[in-house]
């Protein structure tokens, strides 16, 4: 039962409903597919426990966006942890999984091993950046560094820039079951009240802390049952969002029975790059012949290394920039 029951939810998330509510949410599982993302780096305990986390928050944001290409995550401070990136793509299409990739920039001397791992990236800002592909203007929301952890952003932003009380819970780390082999977890669920709260919010008013919260939100009957909701959101346990033995769907049930949750199909998440040769020249053609022979090694070839999975690129000088000399078929 313990292997059934982790083959069919790993690497998902499942949208549910709260009838009694009015609130909808998603419930994530992220196994194989956060093993495949941190593999990717040698990052230090903290930087991991970070990309963890915004991998989680990514998989739960991403399925309650109708996207036809691309989600982004950034946090950028001025601590250690100076870059936190993540990226989901929704399925091309019905029945595809969506993807996930994730990457991290630190400063390594700077890195405080005794340190909460939020605690490493300092002030700076929390990004949600939603391109739908092309002939569409890509939207970016912004909210400061807030909370305690990056969960706590995501809630702020989602107050202040789409005037939606949501809230999440969440886990992750590293374990094994008995004879395995150990791996990185993660489960999380997110609760987040129907757009048509929205209307209700006062752009008009800002807060004293500059922080929107639920209750800026919400009437007194939403508030209620948002409130009532959340405190059922909090009794759940560790091992219930990551262990084996416990389905998505049973879990919402003890959680939630009385508010008449209503799941839908899961979505499948895999880990997955959109790099590419052609990206790479895309991203050189700007640069002069000038510009592209500063970045030519002494092998007389231009490397690239994708900072999300670690694909490497080797371009013949000559086939880069906008004054090249030959094709892109050229063979380095």
């Amino acid at each position: 039962m313990t292997t059934a029951s982790t083959i069919a939810w790993d690497d998902t998330v499942l949208p549910f409903q709260l009838d009694n509510s009015d609130i909808r949410g998603r419930v994530a599982r992220l196994d194989g597919v956060l093993d495949q993302v941190l593999s990717q780096h040698d990052y230090p305990p903290a930087v991991e426990a970070l990309v963890a986390e915004m991998a989680l928050l990514t998989a739960l944001i991403g399925q309650t966006i109708k996207l036809r290409w691309k989600l982004s995550l950034q946090v950028r401070g001025d601590g250690p942890a100076r870059l936190i990136a993540t990226d989901y793509y929704g399925p091309t299409k019905e029945g595809e999984p969506a993807r996930i990739r994730a990457y991290a920039s630190y400063d390594k001397d700077r890195i405080d091993p005794t340190g909460h791992p939020f605690s490493q990236i300092g002030k700076g800002y929390f990004a949600i950046l939603i391109d739908q592909g092309k002939g569409t203007t890509p939207y970016q929301g912004i909210t400061p560094i807030a909370g305690g952890s990056l969960s706590a952003c995501a809630e702020a932003y989602f107050a202040q820039s789409e005037q939606l009380p949501t809230s999440f819970q969440l886990t992750f780390g590293k374990s094994s079951v008995p004879g395995g082999q150990e791996g990185w977890r993660a489960g999380g669920i997110m609760l987040q009240a129907m757009p048509k709260a929205s209307p209700l919010a006062n752009p008009g008013e800002a807060p004293e802390d500059g922080l929107t919260t639920a209750d800026d939100l919400l009437n007194d009957d939403e508030s209620e049952n948002w409130n009532r909701a959340n405190h059922l959101l909090r009794t759940v346990e560790e091992l219930e969002l990551i262990g084996p033995s416990v389905a998505p769907t049973d879990l919402l049930v003890r959680l939630f029975h009385e508010e008449a949750p209503r799941v839908f199909d899961a979505q499948p998440v895999h880990f997955g790059c959109s790099c590419s040769d052609e990206k790479v020249r895309q991203s050189l053609s700007i640069y002069s012949a000038k510009d592209i022979k500063t970045m030519t090694t002494d092998a007389g070839i231009v490397t690239a290394d994708c900072q999300f999975c670690g694909a490497h690129y080797e371009f013949q000088p000559e086939t880069l920039g906008f004054e090249a000399t030959d094709g892109p078929d050229a063979k380095p």
